[in-house]
This record gives C-alpha cells, sequence and structure tokens, in this order.
C-alpha cells in the first residue's frame, strides 16, 4: 500500500503529519541506501524505489540495487489487529506526484490492451508481513493523494494478521487460487487477493486481477490505473525481507504486451526531435515526438521520458505537464494534444537554467519504450 490507511491510529498520524513530502535520492547506480522517512530514488531509467515509513517514528532503511531493494533495518512494532507500520515498495506510475521516469499512466482501463509483470521476492522468518503486490485505480486520472481502489495481491503473510474488511469467495486467476477478501479501510476500497501459501517468484498478467475487480463491479472501463506497486508492509521485524526483481509494462490500444514481462518492452515507432537555444545560464528547448508506426493505431496518452544532464534545471513548460525538474523528466501531454495518430506529432517547450556547458538529452522514452533520435 501506498502511505496506506488500515486503521483509527493510521488515519491520526495522517492527520497529523499533514501534507506529503517525499525526500528525492536521485536516481540508483551502484546500491543507495535510504532511511529518510519517504525517501526514494529510481531505478532502471523506469521504476521508483520509496522507503515509505508512513505508521512509525522508528528507524527503517532499505538498500536500493539496480533491480529492486532490501529492508536492511526495520525497528518498528504495529498492533497486528492494526495497520503495519510501512510499505517499502517498487513501483511503476504516480504516487502522490512522484512519477516514475517515462510512464504512461495514469491510463483509462477502457484503453489498456495488456499489463504484464513479473516480480521475485526474497522472504524470511521470525518477522510479522505480508508481501503485497498493490494495484491501484481511480476514477479520475488522479496523481496524488489516496485513489479509490486498491487491489491487493498477497503473494504471503506472516504472522497473525489479515487483509482489510473479511473474505467472500475463492477465484482462480493466472492458474493459481486466491482466496478473496473485500472491505474499505476508512480512505478506500480493497480488495485482496491472498494465496494459500508462499509465492516467491511469478510471471504474470496483472490485467486478469483488474478484470476480476471489474467483474465484481468495483471499477469500470471508465476507471484509470494510477500505479502498479509491489513491497512489504512489516508488523513487526522484516530485515532481509527483499525484491530481488521487478518489472511492468501497460500497453495501451491494440499493441501486444510484450511476450516476457522479465525484459523491458520493444522500441516504440516513435521519432523524437530535440532543438535548443542556450546561452550563459539558461536555455529554450523544443521537443517534438511523432508517431511513427504504420499500422499500429493513435496513441492515446502519451508520457515522454528523458534525462536532463547535470547543471541542467527547468523552470516552465507549455503545451505539456513536466515532473521533475532536474534529472530524469517526465512530459506528459495536456488536455487537446494527447492523441497521436500514426504519422501524427505533437511539440512541446520548456525554459530551464544552466550551469556549464549546455547538452541535449540522450536517450527518450515514449510510454515506457525507447523512441528513436530524430
Amino acid at each position: 500500500m501506498r502511505r496506506a490507511i488500515r486503521a483509527v491510529a493510521a488515519a491520526v498520524l495522517l492527520a497529523a503529519g499533514g501534507m506529503t513530502t517525499f525526500v528525492l535520492a536521485g536516481p540508483a547506480h551502484a546500491d543507495t541506501q535510504i532511511c529518510e522517512q519517504y525517501g526514494s530514488t529510481t531505478i532502471g531509467g523506469r521504476y521508483v524505489v520509496m522507503n515509505n515509513r508512513w505508521g512509525t517514528a522508528a528507524e527503517q532503511c532499505i538498500n536500493v540495487t539496480g533491480t529492486g531493494f532490501a529492508i536492511t533495518s526495520q525497528q518498528g512494532v504495529g498492533s497486528t489487529s492494526g495497520a503495519p507500520v510501512s510499505y517499502p515498495a517498487v513501483y511503476y506510475g504516480c504516487h502522490y506526484t512522484n512519477c516514475s521516469p517515462g510512464t504512461n499512466l495514469p491510463l483509462q482501463l477502457s484503453a489498456i490492451s495488456g499489463v504484464t509483470s513479473s516480480i521475485t521476492y526474497h522472504y524470511v522468518s521470525g518477522a510479522t508481513y505480508d508481501a503485497a503486490y498493490d494495484i491501484w485505480l481511480d476514477p479520475t486520472p488522479k496523481r496524488d493523494g489516496v485513489n479509490a481502489m486498491e487491489i491487493m495481491i498477497w503473494f504471503n503473510r506472516q504472522g497473525s494478521i489479515q487483509p482489510i474488511g473479511s473474505p467472500v469467495g475463492t477465484t482462480t486467476i493466472g492458474g493459481r487460487s486466491w482466496e478473496v477478501w473485500r472491505g474499505n479501510n476508512g480512505s478506500n476500497n480493497v480488495i485482496s487477493y491472498v494465496a494459500p501459501s508462499p509465492v516467491p517468484s511469478w510471471r504474470f498478467s496483472a490485467l486478469d486481477f483488474i478484470n476480476d475487480t471489474k467483474k465484481r463491479g468495483a471499477v469500470t472501463s471508465a476507471w484509470y490505473l494510477t500505479s502498479i506497486q509491489a513491497g512489504f508492509e512489516p508488523w513487526i521485524g522484516g530485515a532481509g525481507l527483499a525484491v530481488s526483481d521487478f518489472s511492468a509494462a501497460v500497453n495501451s490500444g491494440s499493441t501486444p504486451p510484450p511476450s516476457d514481462p522479465t525484459t523491458p518492452p520493444p522500441s516504440a515507432s516513435c521519432r523524437v526531435a530535440y532543438a535548443a537555444d542556450s546561452w550563459n545560464n539558461g536555455f529554450v528547448a523544443t521537443v517534438t515526438v511523432t508517431n511513427t508506426g504504420s499500422g499500429s493505431g493513435p496513441i492515446n496518452g502519451w508520457a515522454l521520458g528523458f534525462t536532463l544532464p547535470a547543471g541542467q534545471s527547468v523552470t516552465n513548460s507549455w503545451n505539456a505537464g513536466l515532473t521533475g525538474a532536474s534529472g530524469a523528466i517526465t512530459a506528459r501531454n495536456v488536455s487537446y494534444n494527447g492523441s497521436l495518430p500514426a504519422g501524427g506529432s505533437a511539440s512541446f517547450g520548456f525554459q530551464g537554467t544552466l550551469s556549464g556547458g549546455y547538452s541535449a538529452p540522450s536517450a527518450f522514452t515514449l510510454n515506457g519504450s525507447a523512441c528513436a533520435k530524430a
């Protein structure tokens, strides 16, 4: 869960905390240690890893690798009849305005043709926790705050803990049996799918769980997928728990999902032209993205990811919404330029400050897939 609200005590913590603040540690290259309460970093140029210690003042630290993270210290203690103390996780999408580089989320469910993912967990004994894979949905393309619907996939649970609500039956998804729970934590609805025994690793279609939730009347095709997250909810202990590998790809239109979700999506049929004028301490850039696909149909909703070289920082932009000011940047369409038919283009621009010599970004991704440079 994101800064979860699972009990009255958690609601009080959130009320006392006021506005959400993220501490950004920057992209992770070598292993990165994060102990800040809401510290985060990016990995693989595609995902965000967050410490997310939302329910305790006690120390929690994670070690972030190029493919995941491990909990190295977790000193908080939560009541097993109440909320966990944190949710360290890796995610694709948007979480409290912190969006992963190049993500195409939020995306309306009616526009999604596939959601493929893989996850590898490492479990430990002697702790009380669940290994939770979260799928967040909302009636609006929400990038901040609490979403209306949370799907939780419990890959494992240890100790006397249980999902929100009560069991409502069983189902089979992805060839596996799941116990289904349904409830509300006071801020959002929750449907949980609980594995009867620990699942250490799995490649699967997350869209299958979304479709099952639709069949239960909890969401409709008009809702939006906002993020996909995988991590742990510890109540007691947890040092040594790890996500050693994570991948997620959300495909729109008629484009089929990648056959192997452990590998990056194939290169997009797109081209990016990047032109800039610079001076001693500033620059203006114009970016044009073109859908070069001949038969793949329109791109409905685009997110262009790129990394500004060191010394550059965005001050304002036009014809796109930009997330991030320096380093990893994501530019998303605005209301009037979100559809790119085959051969169609959209342009946007931004102004920034400059320290040192000017250089252009070296690579671009469109909706998470690599783009050619013009």
